[in-house]
């Protein structure tokens, strides 16, 4: 993309009062932006407003930096990846997604940084995974054991590269391509609520690095966008639009998650649900999922029965949550069940003293089967 093509899509970004609706009908009237500000006020206000006609003709103040800003980051390459590109792709651009082409509300310009033999066409197939920013422990356990199962399946695992469940998402698709080591393949896409030249959370920057090096990170703000809070909504429905479905693994009632899950209803695409302890918080935005229609989830196959033909059979060992059997004939760990539990309620269980109960659960935690929670409970960990 030359100097003056980008200048037109930014500066139609730029325009006060011009949101994507208002640019998708003057680029469906007049052409390509240039076309669109080559126009009278006359003509613009058959299209959109007066007002917004007459913004159109004024140029923006911080085009210019923009513009540099922008085509310095596109030059740019990654340190030690000369296989990591910039690009960005516009509306008509044989490169942009044709799901998201399908949804009310595309936007002019995705930003795009990743493994350049990748790119968003590739999305047909692939499953968003959401949820909570505070998982659980068996949550975050849950999610990377999806997103792994999930990749070995052949379906590359969309998330918001948030805290949480987003990062283990990611961290699971990526475990899948590391053990699967037989060349490029596109692992994982996040779709961020900022500019692309910044890293938010900043904590996951070594993950947004993994990110790509086998798969593809996706904006549609412009580079310096920060962090705001209304940009994740917007951002959410990105991710709905991209995927072919949506597995909610933990949300509250009140989680942006579930703002992407009805987002894919909407689009007639489905929509899957980990159920969990009735106790927790954390599983109520699941289970009300479930309540209205959406797919209850307890393995990788459940998914990709409705997902079938595109996906692949995983292995026999994708994915096996626990069975809540007996398989590691300890008792203790048959006591714990599935919901989070104090210590009190484990010596009522077992008859253990609590010297006992302490020394075992610290045992159990350093092996990595057991968490600790907050307010003294601990909580048995699935097996992947």
């Amino acid at each position: 993309m030359d100097r003056a093509e980008l200048a037109g899509w930014l500066r139609l970004s730029l325009t006060p009062g011009i949101g994507d609706g208002a640019a998708r009908r003057l680029l469906a009237a007049f052409g390509l932006p240039a076309d669109v500000f080559a126009q009278s006020e006359t003509a613009l206000r058959q299209v959109v407003s007066e007002a917004q006609a007459a913004a159109l003709r004024q140029m923006p103040p911080n085009l210019q930096a923009l513009i540099d800003q922008t085509q310095l980051w596109l030059r740019q390459r990654e340190d030690g990846a000369d296989t990591v590109v910039r690009r960005i792709v516009t509306l008509g651009d044989p490169g942009y997604p044709r799901s998201l082409l399908e949804t009310a509300d595309p936007p002019l310009m995705l930003h795009v940084l990743g493994a350049e033999a990748f790119d968003l066409t590739q999305l047909g197939h692939s499953l968003a995974v959401v949820g909570s920013r505070n998982p659980t422990p068996q949550g975050a356990s849950n999610a990377r054991a999806f997103g792994r199962a999930l990749g070995e399946a052949g379906l590359p695992v969309i998330s918001g590269l948030a805290l949480g469940v987003d990062g283990a998402a990611h961290q699971g698709a990526l475990d899948a391509a590391d053990a699967a080591g037989t060349g490029p393949r596109l692992a994982t896409v996040a779709v961020v609520g900022t500019g692309l030249d910044r890293v938010y959370p900043a904590r996951h920057r070594e993950l947004a690095q993994r990110i790509t090096q086998q798969g593809l990170i996706v904006s549609e703000f412009l580079l310096g966008t920060p962090p705001l809070t209304q940009n994740f909504p917007k951002r959410n429905r990105l991710i709905a639009g991209l995927a072919r479905g949506t597995l909610v693994v933990e949300a509250a009632l009140a989680s942006g998650s579930l703002i992407t899950a009805r987002l894919t209803s909407e689009q007639g695409k489905e929509v899957f649900a980990i159920p969990g302890s009735i106790h927790s918080p954390q599983s109520r935005g699941c289970h009300a999922l479930i309540r209205q229609g959406a797919k209850l989830v307890e393995s990788v196959a459940d998914i990709l029965e409705e997902l079938q033909p595109l996906a692949q059979q995983p292995s026999p060992d994708a994915f096996r949550p626990w069975s809540g059997g007996t398989d590691h004939g300890d008792p203790l760990l048959e006591a714990l069940g599935f919901d989070p539990v104090s210590l009190d309620a484990l010596g009522a269980r077992t008859g253990w003293s609590a010297a006992a109960l302490q020394a075992r659960m610290l045992e159990l935690e350093l092996e990595g089967q057991v968490a600790r929670l907050p307010g003294g409970l601990f909580q048995r960990m699935g097996a992947a």
